[in-house]
């Protein structure tokens, strides 16, 4: 978990120098953006990675993956939110996770423009900013603060009716996407994130920092997987309750 701080603030820092800088973004094949800034927080996290654990595996947003040797690999987000980024908008974060065996077992995610940090290892709990982080007790949909990232992302990709009985049936539904709805639902200030498409990169710390707060993090069949096409955060006590709406 040390490791992933560390990087996940070097390569978060770097990043400010580019923040409400009018940066330009260039766009790629997938027509989503980058800019410098992404690139050389990847490039930090990637140095210190071949210094740290140079045996270890990448899988990164930016510069594709790199076969390790060691069983560990690295998922690797160096701004999660570039969209905010380039608005001008706080909610981006770096992500880096740690997969050992098929599991994500520790990660890191800084919101370097809020000074945020939240991190979590398997059997050490989930830690913002230097205090213990747990999720909310809200037990009912009825009564749950819902987060997403853009609205017409879920009729894009065929989930419309899944958001719409999701909105209609919480008690507030708010755009702070993202990393961030997710960190939100971690530290208990939301209760439900969802995210009808997903990269790797993107989940790569989520599950520990989820699951070591008292939250879950699946994709929308309950799969605990970081490779699903889609993923969604609860804080437990809501998962039953939520996943009827969003399974096929």
């Amino acid at each position: 978990m040390e490791f992933a701080v560390e990087a996940a603030w070097q390569a978060g820092r770097s990043t400010l120098g580019y923040f409400l800088t009018a940066v330009r973004p260039e766009w790629k094949e997938d027509a989503t953006p980058v800019t410098v800034a992404d690139r050389e927080a990847e490039e930090t996290i990637r140095k210190l990675l071949a210094k740290a654990y140079p045996a270890d595996g990448i899988v990164g947003e930016e510069f594709g993956n790199v076969r390790g040797t060691s069983g560990r690999r690295w998922l690797v987000d160096p701004i999660d939110g570039t969209k905010s980024f380039i608005q001008g908008v706080p909610l981006y974060g770096v992500l880096i996770g740690l997969e050992v065996g098929g599991e994500m077992v520790a990660g890191a995610a800084y919101m370097p423009a809020l000074d945020e940090m939240v991190c979590a290892a398997r059997g050490e709990g989930c830690w913002w900013n230097g205090r213990r982080a747990s999720v909310s007790s809200v037990a009912s949909l009825a009564d749950a603060c819902v987060c997403y990232t853009s609205s017409r992302s879920f009729s894009e990709h065929g989930k419309a009716d899944a958001w719409e009985a999701v909105r209609a049936g919480a008690r507030i539904s708010r755009g702070w996407g993202d990393c961030y709805g997710y960190l939100l639902v971690a530290t208990g200030r939301a209760d439900i994130m969802l995210d009808p498409v997903v990269n790797p990169w993107d989940c790569g710390p989520l599950p520990p920092i989820l699951e070591e707060a008292g939250g879950t993090f699946t994709d929308w069949q309950g799969r605990r997987t970081v490779f699903g096409p889609d993923g969604f955060a609860t804080n437990g006590s809501l998962y039953d309750e939520l996943l009827p709406f969003l399974r096929d």
